[in-house]
């Protein structure tokens, strides 16, 4: 039976025996496990029923660990680290021999980041090696930004959720790589494009990869609640379409809509793209709890964070 605690003595033991423990960042909680242990990482992805090759990124505690795992750190990459770490920014870059392919989907670059949270921090500060930490959720299902999410997921397989309350951001981390020494963008996320850019310059954006993805999150269909989910520009519209259906709402803010029993989720009251993320994942949990037939979700502005949110409500409405 899972345990949810702060104990980090708990976590550390279990993670330096090869076994696998959900961990708090400021974007999601993290399904973690020891990179160097083989047994580790196959429990992970056999827990998740990830296929192995999809890569994982490794989180490590500061800067100086960076070339323990990487054999070339680019000018633009050491600028973004050094903008964005601790943060929700991760870097694809080179990988050492000494990185399992498990690890990396077979690719010779290795995903990596500082997480932004005290307790994570404190618990690889302790560990004498990274973590590989993919989100805490069967994979294509929606992300879990609190312990229980976890549980509810994992509540015979998993020892231990290590506690960390409400993360701060909401999604995953933005994921940059380096083709050719050019910053190319694998996954929008937690850092808007226009923050990377105000510090690197224009980045092309490459964020879809079927069959040989360079880093998580491009796969076409993720993200995804249980219940038919739909993302349309006018609300009202589609809710025309459906006289009969118990629907749920996901929206940005208020619209007035004069339907009765509809289930409503409000991201922000007061128009914040960056509370908006923040709340995303916790209200898909919600309305994914409440029986509906559907849940429609409204598009955001595409600008900054907006941007992010519309990647995952499109990956999310995919059909299977």
């Amino acid at each position: 039976m899972i345990q949810i605690s702060k104990d980090l003595d708990f976590a550390k033991n279990l993670l330096e025996n090869d076994e696998v423990v959900a961990i708090p960042t400021e974007t999601v909680y993290g399904l973690a496990g020891n990179i160097f242990s083989e047994k580790a990482i196959k429990k992970i992805f056999e827990t998740k029923k990830r296929p192995f090759f999809n890569p994982l990124i490794v989180h490590v505690h500061s800067l100086t660990c960076l070339e323990e795992i990487c054999s070339e750190i680019p000018l633009k990459a050491k600028l973004l680290a050094n903008n964005f770490w601790p943060g929700p920014l991760t870097l694809v870059l080179k990988k050492r021999n000494s990185i399992s392919d498990l690890v990396t989907g077979g690719k010779d670059t290795v995903a990596v980041r500082i997480p932004n949270h005290p307790l994570t921090l404190d618990l690889l500060s302790k560990l004498n090696f990274p973590l590989a930490a993919p989100s805490a959720n069967p994979f294509g299902s929606i992300s879990p930004t609190t312990a229980e999410h976890v549980a509810n997921y994992f509540s015979n397989t998993l020892p231990l959720v290590l506690d960390g309350g409400n993360c701060e951001n909401g999604i995953e981390s933005t994921i940059i790589g380096f083709e050719n020494e050019k910053p190319i963008l694998y996954r929008l996320g937690a850092i808007s494009r226009e923050e990377i850019e105000n510090v690197i310059g224009p980045i092309l954006l490459k964020n879809k990869n079927e069959n040989a993805p360079e880093a998580p999150g491009m796969l076409t269909r993720h993200y995804a609640p249980l219940t038919k989910t739909i993302l349309v520009n006018d609300v009202k519209k589609e809710i025309e379409k459906y006289p009969t259906k118990r629907i749920g709402l996901l929206l940005f803010n208020n619209v007035t809509i004069d339907k009765e029993d509809l289930v409503v989720e409000i991201l922000s009251k007061k128009g914040s793209l960056k509370e908006a993320t923040a709340n995303l994942y916790a209200a898909m949990h919600r309305l994914d709890t409440q029986n509906l037939d559907l849940i429609i979700a409204q598009k955001f502005p595409e600008i900054d964070l907006g941007n992010s949110i519309n990647d995952r409500l499109e990956r999310a409405t995919k059909n299977k």
